[in-house]
Protein backbone atom coordinates (compact mmCIF):
# COMPACT_ATOMS: atom_id res chain seq x y z
CA UNK A 1 0.00 0.00 0.00
CA UNK A 2 2.60 2.66 1.24
CA UNK A 3 4.33 2.05 -2.35
CA UNK A 4 1.29 2.61 -3.80
CA UNK A 5 0.53 5.36 -2.16
CA UNK A 6 3.95 7.19 -3.20
CA UNK A 7 3.18 6.24 -7.11
CA UNK A 8 0.43 8.74 -6.33
CA UNK A 9 1.74 11.10 -4.60
CA UNK A 10 4.80 11.30 -7.28
CA UNK A 11 2.66 10.72 -10.48
CA UNK A 12 0.63 12.93 -10.69
CA UNK A 13 -0.79 13.55 -14.53
CA UNK A 14 -3.47 14.94 -16.30
CA UNK A 15 -4.50 13.67 -19.82
CA UNK A 16 -1.07 12.99 -20.70
CA UNK A 17 2.57 12.64 -19.48
CA UNK A 18 4.83 15.14 -21.51
CA UNK A 19 8.06 14.07 -21.95
CA UNK A 20 8.30 11.78 -19.20
CA UNK A 21 7.34 13.96 -16.44
CA UNK A 22 4.78 14.03 -14.14
CA UNK A 23 4.26 15.91 -10.76
CA UNK A 24 4.12 15.67 -6.74
CA UNK A 25 0.56 16.79 -5.35
CA UNK A 26 2.82 19.48 -3.45
CA UNK A 27 4.03 20.83 -6.10
CA UNK A 28 0.89 20.67 -8.16
CA UNK A 29 -0.94 22.29 -4.80
CA UNK A 30 1.72 24.69 -5.13
CA UNK A 31 1.27 26.06 -8.91
CA UNK A 32 -2.23 26.53 -7.91
CA UNK A 33 -2.18 28.16 -4.80
CA UNK A 34 -4.15 25.20 -3.17
CA UNK A 35 -4.06 25.64 0.92
CA UNK A 36 -5.33 22.20 1.72
CA UNK A 37 -6.04 18.76 0.12
CA UNK A 38 -7.82 15.46 1.61
CA UNK A 39 -7.84 12.15 -0.19
CA UNK A 40 -9.51 8.96 0.66
CA UNK A 41 -9.04 6.11 -1.80
CA UNK A 42 -11.25 2.66 -1.97
CA UNK A 43 -10.26 -0.52 -2.75
CA UNK A 44 -12.37 -3.62 -3.14
CA UNK A 45 -15.15 -2.30 -1.01
CA UNK A 46 -12.80 -1.16 1.65
CA UNK A 47 -10.95 2.64 2.63
CA UNK A 48 -7.37 1.50 1.13
CA UNK A 49 -5.58 5.01 2.58
CA UNK A 50 -6.91 8.57 3.27
CA UNK A 51 -4.33 11.22 3.77
CA UNK A 52 -4.47 15.07 4.05
CA UNK A 53 -1.76 17.60 2.27
CA UNK A 54 -1.16 21.61 3.35
CA UNK A 55 -3.22 23.83 5.83
CA UNK A 56 -7.02 23.80 6.89
CA UNK A 57 -5.96 27.12 7.62
CA UNK A 58 -2.79 28.68 6.85
CA UNK A 59 -2.95 31.89 9.54
CA UNK A 60 -4.06 30.05 11.84
CA UNK A 61 -0.90 26.77 11.25
CA UNK A 62 -3.33 24.69 11.43
CA UNK A 63 -2.96 21.38 9.33
CA UNK A 64 -5.35 19.40 7.15
CA UNK A 65 -6.26 15.54 8.56
CA UNK A 66 -8.28 12.96 8.09
CA UNK A 67 -10.86 14.84 10.19
CA UNK A 68 -10.84 18.20 8.65
CA UNK A 69 -14.26 19.31 7.30
CA UNK A 70 -14.81 20.41 4.06
CA UNK A 71 -17.85 21.99 2.75
CA UNK A 72 -19.16 19.21 0.25
CA UNK A 73 -21.37 21.84 -1.88
CA UNK A 74 -23.55 19.95 -4.70
CA UNK A 75 -22.38 16.41 -3.68
CA UNK A 76 -24.56 17.29 -0.69
CA UNK A 77 -27.27 16.17 -2.92
CA UNK A 78 -26.33 12.71 -3.31
CA UNK A 79 -26.89 12.29 0.47
CA UNK A 80 -30.05 14.19 0.31
CA UNK A 81 -30.98 11.64 -2.32
CA UNK A 82 -31.01 9.09 0.57
CA UNK A 83 -32.62 10.71 2.98
CA UNK A 84 -36.02 11.21 0.33
CA UNK A 85 -35.30 7.89 -1.41
CA UNK A 86 -35.27 5.78 2.36
CA UNK A 87 -38.55 8.17 2.82
CA UNK A 88 -40.01 6.57 -0.34
CA UNK A 89 -39.23 2.94 0.28
CA UNK A 90 -40.98 3.44 3.79
CA UNK A 91 -43.71 4.53 2.40
CA UNK A 92 -43.83 8.10 3.69
CA UNK A 93 -43.70 9.44 -0.07
CA UNK A 94 -45.09 8.14 -3.56
CA UNK A 95 -41.76 9.16 -5.52
CA UNK A 96 -44.18 9.60 -8.26
CA UNK A 97 -46.51 12.00 -7.06
CA UNK A 98 -47.74 15.80 -7.42
CA UNK A 99 -45.16 16.87 -5.16
CA UNK A 100 -47.43 19.40 -3.71
CA UNK A 101 -49.40 16.25 -2.04
CA UNK A 102 -46.35 15.87 0.35
CA UNK A 103 -46.02 19.94 1.01
CA UNK A 104 -47.37 21.35 4.07
CA UNK A 105 -45.51 24.39 4.72
CA UNK A 106 -45.46 25.73 0.65
CA UNK A 107 -46.86 24.45 -2.43
CA UNK A 108 -45.60 24.86 -5.57
CA UNK A 109 -47.43 27.69 -8.18
CA UNK A 110 -47.95 25.83 -11.07
CA UNK A 111 -48.38 27.86 -14.48
CA UNK A 112 -49.08 27.32 -18.46
CA UNK A 113 -45.20 26.80 -18.52
CA UNK A 114 -45.90 22.88 -16.35
CA UNK A 115 -48.76 22.28 -19.36
CA UNK A 116 -50.71 20.73 -16.58
CA UNK A 117 -47.78 18.37 -16.35
CA UNK A 118 -46.88 17.71 -12.49
CA UNK A 119 -43.62 17.72 -10.51
CA UNK A 120 -42.65 14.23 -8.82
CA UNK A 121 -39.89 13.38 -6.53
CA UNK A 122 -38.37 11.85 -9.03
CA UNK A 123 -37.98 14.60 -11.15
CA UNK A 124 -36.72 16.93 -8.84
CA UNK A 125 -33.95 14.42 -7.77
CA UNK A 126 -32.99 14.06 -11.15
CA UNK A 127 -33.19 17.54 -12.53
CA UNK A 128 -36.18 16.73 -14.35
CA UNK A 129 -38.79 18.84 -13.12
CA UNK A 130 -38.00 22.02 -15.32
CA UNK A 131 -36.91 24.31 -12.93
CA UNK A 132 -35.08 27.18 -12.13
CA UNK A 133 -31.92 28.43 -10.21
CA UNK A 134 -28.89 26.03 -11.20
CA UNK A 135 -27.16 27.29 -7.50
CA UNK A 136 -27.10 28.98 -4.93
CA UNK A 137 -23.97 31.65 -3.65
CA UNK A 138 -24.04 31.53 0.05
CA UNK A 139 -24.40 33.71 3.07
CA UNK A 140 -21.69 35.89 4.86
CA UNK A 141 -22.30 34.53 8.33
CA UNK A 142 -23.03 38.22 9.70
CA UNK A 143 -25.59 38.58 6.85
CA UNK A 144 -29.17 38.11 7.28
CA UNK A 145 -30.21 34.43 6.43
CA UNK A 146 -33.45 33.74 4.40
CA UNK A 147 -35.95 31.05 5.85
CA UNK A 148 -36.26 28.58 2.96
CA UNK A 149 -39.65 29.65 1.80
CA UNK A 150 -38.35 32.65 1.40
CA UNK A 151 -35.27 31.01 -0.61
CA UNK A 152 -38.67 29.65 -2.89
CA UNK A 153 -40.06 32.78 -3.56
CA UNK A 154 -37.63 34.67 -3.87
CA UNK A 155 -38.05 36.67 -1.05
CA UNK A 156 -35.63 39.08 0.50
CA UNK A 157 -33.62 38.34 2.05
CA UNK A 158 -32.59 35.48 -0.87
CA UNK A 159 -30.01 36.10 -2.66
CA UNK A 160 -31.78 34.29 -5.63
CA UNK A 161 -34.68 34.38 -7.86
CA UNK A 162 -37.94 32.58 -6.76
CA UNK A 163 -37.95 28.80 -8.18
CA UNK A 164 -40.20 28.59 -10.67
CA UNK A 165 -40.96 26.54 -13.99
CA UNK A 166 -38.80 26.94 -16.75
CA UNK A 167 -39.82 24.28 -19.43
CA UNK A 168 -42.88 21.67 -18.47
CA UNK A 169 -41.39 18.75 -16.35
CA UNK A 170 -40.27 14.57 -17.10
CA UNK A 171 -38.59 16.22 -20.58
CA UNK A 172 -35.02 17.16 -20.57
CA UNK A 173 -32.27 17.29 -18.08
CA UNK A 174 -31.77 20.59 -16.72
CA UNK A 175 -29.97 21.07 -13.37
CA UNK A 176 -31.21 22.66 -10.62
CA UNK A 177 -30.25 23.48 -7.05
CA UNK A 178 -34.16 25.16 -6.55
CA UNK A 179 -35.56 21.82 -7.13
CA UNK A 180 -33.43 19.98 -4.68
CA UNK A 181 -34.47 22.45 -2.01
CA UNK A 182 -37.89 21.95 -2.85
CA UNK A 183 -36.97 18.11 -1.68
CA UNK A 184 -35.27 19.75 1.19
CA UNK A 185 -38.55 21.07 2.17
CA UNK A 186 -40.39 18.15 1.70
CA UNK A 187 -38.48 15.91 4.09
CA UNK A 188 -38.92 18.09 6.42
CA UNK A 189 -42.68 18.49 6.38
CA UNK A 190 -43.11 14.45 5.89
CA UNK A 191 -40.34 13.55 8.56
CA UNK A 192 -41.61 16.72 11.17
CA UNK A 193 -38.23 17.16 11.90
CA UNK A 194 -35.66 20.10 10.93
CA UNK A 195 -33.64 19.04 7.62
CA UNK A 196 -30.50 18.30 9.62
CA UNK A 197 -31.65 16.25 12.41
CA UNK A 198 -33.41 14.10 10.15
CA UNK A 199 -30.29 13.66 7.79
CA UNK A 200 -28.19 12.95 11.38
CA UNK A 201 -30.45 10.68 12.23
CA UNK A 202 -31.11 8.59 9.21
CA UNK A 203 -28.45 9.07 6.66
CA UNK A 204 -25.22 10.20 8.56
CA UNK A 205 -25.58 8.51 11.15
CA UNK A 206 -26.37 4.88 10.05
CA UNK A 207 -23.55 5.32 7.48
CA UNK A 208 -20.95 6.17 10.42
CA UNK A 209 -20.30 9.57 8.77
CA UNK A 210 -19.34 10.70 12.38
CA UNK A 211 -17.83 13.79 11.33
CA UNK A 212 -20.59 15.18 9.15
CA UNK A 213 -23.45 17.68 9.49
CA UNK A 214 -25.69 19.54 7.31
CA UNK A 215 -26.04 22.02 10.38
CA UNK A 216 -25.95 25.86 8.72
CA UNK A 217 -24.27 27.86 10.19
CA UNK A 218 -22.34 24.65 11.62
CA UNK A 219 -22.05 23.58 15.63
CA UNK A 220 -19.29 26.07 17.74
CA UNK A 221 -17.85 22.53 18.58
CA UNK A 222 -17.00 21.54 15.49
CA UNK A 223 -15.39 24.82 14.15
CA UNK A 224 -12.06 23.84 15.20
CA UNK A 225 -12.30 21.25 12.34
CA UNK A 226 -14.18 23.52 9.56
CA UNK A 227 -11.38 24.10 6.71
CA UNK A 228 -10.96 27.86 5.69
CA UNK A 229 -12.32 28.44 2.04
CA UNK A 230 -9.73 30.39 -0.39
CA UNK A 231 -9.80 31.53 -3.38
CA UNK A 232 -8.45 30.69 -6.93
CA UNK A 233 -4.91 33.11 -5.62
CA UNK A 234 -4.54 31.30 -2.44
CA UNK A 235 -7.05 34.52 -0.26
CA UNK A 236 -8.95 33.67 1.91
CA UNK A 237 -12.33 34.30 1.05
CA UNK A 238 -14.48 36.75 3.92
CA UNK A 239 -15.24 35.28 7.01
CA UNK A 240 -13.11 32.03 6.22
CA UNK A 241 -16.40 30.23 4.72
CA UNK A 242 -20.31 30.91 3.63
CA UNK A 243 -23.72 29.72 4.91
CA UNK A 244 -25.90 27.77 2.64
CA UNK A 245 -29.68 27.29 4.17
CA UNK A 246 -30.22 25.28 1.30
CA UNK A 247 -29.03 22.67 2.99
CA UNK A 248 -29.88 19.78 0.59
CA UNK A 249 -28.45 21.71 -2.45
CA UNK A 250 -25.19 23.15 -0.88
CA UNK A 251 -24.85 22.13 2.89
CA UNK A 252 -23.17 18.85 3.91
CA UNK A 253 -19.86 19.23 5.84
CA UNK A 254 -17.76 16.34 5.60
CA UNK A 255 -14.66 14.60 5.02
CA UNK A 256 -13.64 12.08 2.42
CA UNK A 257 -13.48 9.58 5.07
CA UNK A 258 -16.99 9.81 5.74
CA UNK A 259 -18.06 10.14 2.19
CA UNK A 260 -16.30 6.75 0.78
CA UNK A 261 -18.53 5.55 3.41
CA UNK A 262 -21.61 6.58 1.70
CA UNK A 263 -19.83 5.41 -1.61
CA UNK A 264 -18.95 1.43 -0.48
CA UNK A 265 -22.33 1.79 1.64
CA UNK A 266 -24.38 2.35 -2.34
CA UNK A 267 -21.85 -0.15 -4.29
CA UNK A 268 -22.49 -3.34 -1.37
CA UNK A 269 -26.23 -2.07 -1.72
CA UNK A 270 -26.35 -2.73 -5.22
CA UNK A 271 -24.76 -6.19 -4.39
CA UNK A 272 -28.08 -6.74 -1.69
CA UNK A 273 -25.27 -6.80 0.96
CA UNK A 274 -26.25 -3.77 2.69
CA UNK A 275 -29.26 -1.88 3.86
CA UNK A 276 -28.16 0.63 6.23
CA UNK A 277 -30.17 3.75 4.31
CA UNK A 278 -31.76 2.03 1.19
CA UNK A 279 -31.99 -1.13 -0.30
CA UNK A 280 -30.70 -2.59 -3.72
CA UNK A 281 -33.80 -1.34 -5.49
CA UNK A 282 -33.14 2.01 -4.55
CA UNK A 283 -29.19 1.95 -4.62
CA UNK A 284 -29.92 0.84 -8.17
CA UNK A 285 -32.32 4.01 -8.41
CA UNK A 286 -29.67 6.11 -7.37
CA UNK A 287 -27.30 5.20 -9.40
CA UNK A 288 -28.77 4.31 -12.85
CA UNK A 289 -29.53 6.52 -15.44
CA UNK A 290 -33.38 8.11 -15.39
CA UNK A 291 -33.48 9.71 -18.91
CA UNK A 292 -31.90 6.89 -21.36
CA UNK A 293 -29.64 9.96 -22.94
CA UNK A 294 -28.54 11.71 -20.18
CA UNK A 295 -26.02 10.56 -17.34
CA UNK A 296 -28.11 11.95 -14.65
CA UNK A 297 -29.63 9.73 -11.81
CA UNK A 298 -31.82 10.26 -8.64
CA UNK A 299 -29.15 12.03 -6.76
CA UNK A 300 -25.71 11.42 -8.66
CA UNK A 301 -24.61 11.16 -12.27
CA UNK A 302 -23.78 7.76 -14.25
CA UNK A 303 -20.76 7.63 -16.48
CA UNK A 304 -19.70 4.61 -19.22
CA UNK A 305 -15.60 4.32 -19.53
CA UNK A 306 -15.11 1.77 -22.39
CA UNK A 307 -18.07 -0.13 -20.87
CA UNK A 308 -17.29 -0.15 -17.17
CA UNK A 309 -19.72 2.02 -15.52
CA UNK A 310 -19.01 4.67 -12.69
CA UNK A 311 -21.40 6.86 -10.39
CA UNK A 312 -20.03 10.69 -9.10
CA UNK A 313 -21.06 14.03 -8.24
CA UNK A 314 -18.53 16.98 -7.80
CA UNK A 315 -18.76 19.91 -5.81
CA UNK A 316 -17.93 24.03 -5.73
CA UNK A 317 -18.66 26.64 -3.17
CA UNK A 318 -17.05 29.47 -2.94
CA UNK A 319 -13.61 28.12 -1.34
CA UNK A 320 -14.16 24.69 -1.89
CA UNK A 321 -14.04 21.59 -4.80
CA UNK A 322 -14.38 18.38 -4.60
CA UNK A 323 -15.20 14.70 -5.99
CA UNK A 324 -16.09 11.36 -5.18
CA UNK A 325 -15.83 8.94 -7.99
CA UNK A 326 -16.84 5.04 -7.78
CA UNK A 327 -17.24 2.09 -9.84
CA UNK A 328 -20.49 0.26 -9.92
CA UNK A 329 -18.47 -3.01 -9.42
CA UNK A 330 -15.75 -4.14 -8.01
CA UNK A 331 -15.43 -1.52 -5.12
CA UNK A 332 -13.06 0.84 -6.16
CA UNK A 333 -13.25 4.67 -5.74
CA UNK A 334 -11.51 8.14 -4.98
CA UNK A 335 -12.77 10.90 -2.61
CA UNK A 336 -11.00 14.37 -2.99
CA UNK A 337 -11.80 17.95 -1.31
CA UNK A 338 -9.42 21.09 -1.65
CA UNK A 339 -10.02 24.66 0.08
CA UNK A 340 -9.95 26.29 -2.85
CA UNK A 341 -11.48 27.70 -6.05
CA UNK A 342 -9.25 25.91 -8.20
CA UNK A 343 -10.28 22.24 -8.77
CA UNK A 344 -8.08 20.83 -11.72
CA UNK A 345 -6.02 18.39 -9.21
CA UNK A 346 -8.89 16.51 -8.31
CA UNK A 347 -8.72 15.08 -11.47
CA UNK A 348 -5.27 15.05 -11.85
CA UNK A 349 -6.01 12.60 -8.87
CA UNK A 350 -8.90 10.40 -10.55
CA UNK A 351 -6.79 9.97 -13.25
CA UNK A 352 -3.30 8.94 -11.31
CA UNK A 353 -5.62 6.63 -8.31
CA UNK A 354 -7.44 5.16 -11.82
CA UNK A 355 -3.87 3.92 -13.33
CA UNK A 356 -1.99 3.14 -10.39
CA UNK A 357 -4.75 1.02 -9.27
CA UNK A 358 -5.66 -0.52 -12.72
CA UNK A 359 -9.39 0.35 -12.64
CA UNK A 360 -11.05 -0.93 -15.66
CA UNK A 361 -12.30 1.45 -18.56
CA UNK A 362 -9.77 3.88 -17.71
CA UNK A 363 -7.21 4.89 -20.77
CA UNK A 364 -3.50 4.27 -19.93
CA UNK A 365 -2.08 8.10 -20.22
CA UNK A 366 -0.87 9.33 -23.49
CA UNK A 367 2.81 10.21 -23.42
CA UNK A 368 3.67 12.98 -25.48
CA UNK A 369 7.42 14.51 -26.75
CA UNK A 370 7.71 17.94 -26.83
CA UNK A 371 10.11 20.16 -28.68
CA UNK A 372 11.40 23.80 -28.17
CA UNK A 373 9.90 26.64 -30.40
CA UNK A 374 12.38 29.39 -31.64
CA UNK A 375 11.91 32.87 -30.57
CA UNK A 376 11.51 33.80 -34.43
CA UNK A 377 8.54 31.21 -34.48
CA UNK A 378 7.18 32.04 -30.90
CA UNK A 379 6.53 35.86 -32.33
CA UNK A 380 4.71 34.91 -35.18
CA UNK A 381 2.33 33.09 -33.17
CA UNK A 382 1.77 35.71 -30.51
CA UNK A 383 -1.66 37.51 -30.78
CA UNK A 384 -5.44 37.61 -30.24
CA UNK A 385 -7.44 35.19 -31.86
CA UNK A 386 -11.70 34.27 -31.73
CA UNK A 387 -13.31 31.30 -32.01
CA UNK A 388 -17.45 30.71 -31.31
CA UNK A 389 -17.48 34.24 -29.90
CA UNK A 390 -14.63 34.13 -27.38
CA UNK A 391 -10.78 35.23 -26.92
CA UNK A 392 -7.99 33.91 -27.41
CA UNK A 393 -4.78 35.32 -26.54
CA UNK A 394 -1.20 34.01 -26.91
CA UNK A 395 1.40 35.36 -25.58
CA UNK A 396 5.23 34.93 -24.49
CA UNK A 397 7.21 34.31 -21.25
CA UNK A 398 10.72 33.01 -20.05
CA UNK A 399 9.63 29.38 -20.29
CA UNK A 400 8.01 29.84 -23.71
CA UNK A 401 4.52 30.52 -24.93
CA UNK A 402 1.18 30.61 -23.04
CA UNK A 403 -2.33 30.37 -24.13
CA UNK A 404 -5.62 32.23 -22.36
CA UNK A 405 -8.97 31.86 -22.73
CA UNK A 406 -12.14 31.60 -20.43
CA UNK A 407 -9.79 33.21 -17.45
CA UNK A 408 -7.61 30.81 -17.92
CA UNK A 409 -3.82 30.79 -18.87
CA UNK A 410 -2.01 27.72 -20.17
CA UNK A 411 0.97 26.90 -21.01
CA UNK A 412 1.79 25.75 -24.99
CA UNK A 413 3.22 22.23 -25.75
CA UNK A 414 4.35 21.92 -29.14
CA UNK A 415 4.61 18.37 -30.40
CA UNK A 416 5.79 19.62 -34.18
CA UNK A 417 6.44 23.24 -35.16
CA UNK A 418 2.60 23.93 -35.91
CA UNK A 419 0.77 21.73 -33.25
CA UNK A 420 0.20 21.84 -30.06
CA UNK A 421 -1.63 21.21 -26.83
CA UNK A 422 -2.44 22.69 -23.24
CA UNK A 423 -2.86 20.00 -20.64
CA UNK A 424 -5.64 22.41 -18.87
CA UNK A 425 -8.05 22.07 -22.11
CA UNK A 426 -9.10 18.61 -24.59
CA UNK A 427 -8.48 19.85 -27.46
CA UNK A 428 -5.68 19.50 -29.64
CA UNK A 429 -4.56 22.70 -32.22
CA UNK A 430 -2.84 23.80 -34.80
CA UNK A 431 -1.86 26.76 -36.21
CA UNK A 432 -2.95 27.42 -40.08
CA UNK A 433 -0.88 29.93 -42.91
CA UNK A 434 -2.30 32.04 -45.37
CA UNK A 435 -0.44 31.94 -48.75
CA UNK A 436 1.92 34.51 -48.02
CA UNK A 437 3.23 32.50 -44.41
CA UNK A 438 0.90 34.59 -41.73
CA UNK A 439 -0.17 32.70 -39.14
CA UNK A 440 -4.21 33.37 -39.56
CA UNK A 441 -5.44 31.25 -37.34
CA UNK A 442 -5.50 27.87 -35.63
CA UNK A 443 -7.51 24.14 -35.86
CA UNK A 444 -9.12 22.95 -33.11
CA UNK A 445 -9.75 18.58 -32.63
CA UNK A 446 -10.82 17.22 -29.45
CA UNK A 447 -11.34 13.26 -29.85
CA UNK A 448 -10.82 13.57 -33.58
CA UNK A 449 -13.90 16.15 -33.91
CA UNK A 450 -12.86 18.74 -35.90
CA UNK A 451 -14.71 21.81 -34.71
CA UNK A 452 -14.43 25.92 -36.20
CA UNK A 453 -11.20 27.09 -36.75
CA UNK A 454 -9.80 30.24 -34.84
CA UNK A 455 -9.34 33.15 -36.27
CA UNK A 456 -6.08 35.92 -35.94
CA UNK A 457 -7.45 39.08 -35.22
CA UNK A 458 -4.62 41.28 -36.41
CA UNK A 459 -6.58 45.27 -35.94
CA UNK A 460 -8.47 45.56 -32.94
CA UNK A 461 -11.36 47.49 -35.18
CA UNK A 462 -12.02 44.10 -36.45
CA UNK A 463 -12.43 42.50 -32.74
CA UNK A 464 -15.98 41.59 -32.55
CA UNK A 465 -17.51 39.55 -29.44
CA UNK A 466 -19.81 39.80 -26.97
CA UNK A 467 -19.70 42.02 -23.81
CA UNK A 468 -18.64 39.38 -21.36
CA UNK A 469 -15.48 38.60 -23.55
CA UNK A 470 -14.41 42.27 -23.47
CA UNK A 471 -14.94 42.45 -19.28
CA UNK A 472 -13.02 39.15 -18.97
CA UNK A 473 -10.34 40.06 -21.46
CA UNK A 474 -10.11 43.64 -20.52
CA UNK A 475 -9.64 42.11 -16.49
CA UNK A 476 -6.53 39.76 -17.17
CA UNK A 477 -5.03 42.51 -19.02
CA UNK A 478 -5.46 45.18 -16.27
CA UNK A 479 -4.80 41.93 -13.66
CA UNK A 480 -1.03 41.37 -16.11
CA UNK A 481 -0.88 45.12 -15.74
CA UNK A 482 -0.67 45.97 -19.48
CA UNK A 483 -2.65 48.94 -19.17
CA UNK A 484 -2.11 50.30 -22.68
CA UNK A 485 -3.55 46.90 -23.82
CA UNK A 486 -6.05 47.13 -21.40
CA UNK A 487 -7.44 50.70 -22.92
CA UNK A 488 -6.83 49.35 -26.78
CA UNK A 489 -9.35 46.51 -26.37
CA UNK A 490 -11.79 48.32 -23.61
CA UNK A 491 -12.30 51.29 -25.43
CA UNK A 492 -13.13 48.83 -29.18
CA UNK A 493 -16.02 47.12 -26.36
CA UNK A 494 -17.36 50.50 -25.25
CA UNK A 495 -17.96 51.48 -28.90
CA UNK A 496 -19.61 47.88 -29.35
CA UNK A 497 -21.26 48.30 -26.08
CA UNK A 498 -22.14 52.02 -25.95
CA UNK A 499 -24.50 50.98 -22.62
CA UNK A 500 -22.18 48.92 -20.91
CA UNK A 501 -21.55 50.37 -17.17
CA UNK A 502 -18.74 47.23 -16.35
CA UNK A 503 -16.87 47.91 -19.99
CA UNK A 504 -16.30 51.58 -18.66
CA UNK A 505 -15.14 50.09 -14.66
CA UNK A 506 -12.65 48.43 -16.38
CA UNK A 507 -11.49 51.73 -18.55
CA UNK A 508 -11.92 53.40 -15.38
CA UNK A 509 -9.38 51.11 -13.87
CA UNK A 510 -6.82 51.27 -16.02
CA UNK A 511 -6.53 54.68 -16.19
CA UNK A 512 -6.15 54.47 -12.18
CA UNK A 513 -3.55 52.35 -11.96
CA UNK A 514 -1.44 53.96 -14.65
CA UNK A 515 -1.92 57.12 -12.46
CA UNK A 516 -4.08 59.16 -14.61
CA UNK A 517 -6.43 59.52 -11.63
CA UNK A 518 -8.95 62.26 -13.40
CA UNK A 519 -9.39 60.61 -16.44
CA UNK A 520 -10.10 57.58 -14.04
CA UNK A 521 -13.17 59.47 -12.21
CA UNK A 522 -14.30 60.30 -15.74
CA UNK A 523 -14.60 56.73 -16.35
CA UNK A 524 -16.50 55.48 -13.20
CA UNK A 525 -18.72 58.16 -13.39
CA UNK A 526 -19.71 57.37 -16.65
CA UNK A 527 -19.95 53.96 -15.70
CA UNK A 528 -22.33 54.78 -12.44
CA UNK A 529 -24.66 56.93 -15.16
CA UNK A 530 -25.33 54.63 -17.35
CA UNK A 531 -26.00 51.95 -14.56
CA UNK A 532 -29.51 54.19 -14.12
CA UNK A 533 -31.82 51.90 -11.84
CA UNK A 534 -28.82 49.20 -11.83
CA UNK A 535 -26.10 51.69 -9.59
CA UNK A 536 -26.31 50.25 -6.62
CA UNK A 537 -25.07 46.57 -8.65
CA UNK A 538 -22.72 48.71 -10.82
CA UNK A 539 -21.41 49.94 -7.16
CA UNK A 540 -20.92 46.37 -5.49
CA UNK A 541 -18.75 45.19 -8.60
CA UNK A 542 -16.90 48.38 -7.93
CA UNK A 543 -16.33 47.80 -4.69
CA UNK A 544 -15.20 43.83 -5.36
CA UNK A 545 -13.02 44.63 -7.94
CA UNK A 546 -11.48 47.17 -5.84
CA UNK A 547 -10.80 44.72 -3.02
CA UNK A 548 -9.11 41.94 -5.31
CA UNK A 549 -7.08 44.64 -6.73
CA UNK A 550 -5.96 45.37 -3.25
CA UNK A 551 -5.06 41.38 -2.68
CA UNK A 552 -3.03 41.25 -5.84
CA UNK A 553 -1.11 44.49 -4.48
CA UNK A 554 -2.27 47.55 -6.35
CA UNK A 555 -1.92 50.86 -4.79
CA UNK A 556 -3.83 50.62 -2.22
CA UNK A 557 -3.32 54.80 -1.61
CA UNK A 558 -5.18 55.32 -5.38
CA UNK A 559 -7.91 52.42 -4.69
CA UNK A 560 -8.60 54.65 -1.55
CA UNK A 561 -8.68 57.97 -3.47
CA UNK A 562 -11.59 56.52 -5.50
CA UNK A 563 -13.58 55.40 -2.73
CA UNK A 564 -13.42 59.04 -1.01
CA UNK A 565 -14.04 60.22 -4.31
CA UNK A 566 -17.35 58.58 -5.21
CA UNK A 567 -18.40 58.18 -1.41
CA UNK A 568 -17.99 54.00 -1.61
Amino acid sequence: MLNKIAQVENGLFTRVIIDGKTQTINDKMNQLNIRGLSIAVVNNYKIEWTKGYGFADEQANRKVNENTLFQAASISKSLNALGALKLVQNNKIDIFADINTHLKSWQFPYDSISKEKKITLANLLSHTAGLSVHGFMGYDRNSNIPLLTEILDGKSPSQSPAIRSLIEPNKVFEYSGGGTTISQLMIEDVSNQPYHKFMQENVLKPLNMNNSFFNQPPPNDKLNQLATGYDADGNEIKGKFHIYPTQAAAGLWTTPTDLAKYMIDIQLSIKGQSNKVVNKNFALLHTNRYLENEDVTMGSFRQERNGEAYFFHDAANDGFRGLYFGSIEGGNGIVVFVNSDVGDIIYDLLNTVANVYNWKGFDKPEMLKTIIIDAAQAKKYEGIYTFEGKIAEVNSKKDGLYYWTDGREAKMYFTTITDFINIEYPSKKKFVFDDKGNVEGFERMINEEKFPNAKKINEVDSLSVNEEEFNNYGMYLLESKRFDDAIKYLTRGSILFPNSPYIKLRIGHTYLFKNEVNKAIDQYKIALNKAGDNVKDVQLVLQENFERFSLLGFDEMLINRIKKELNL
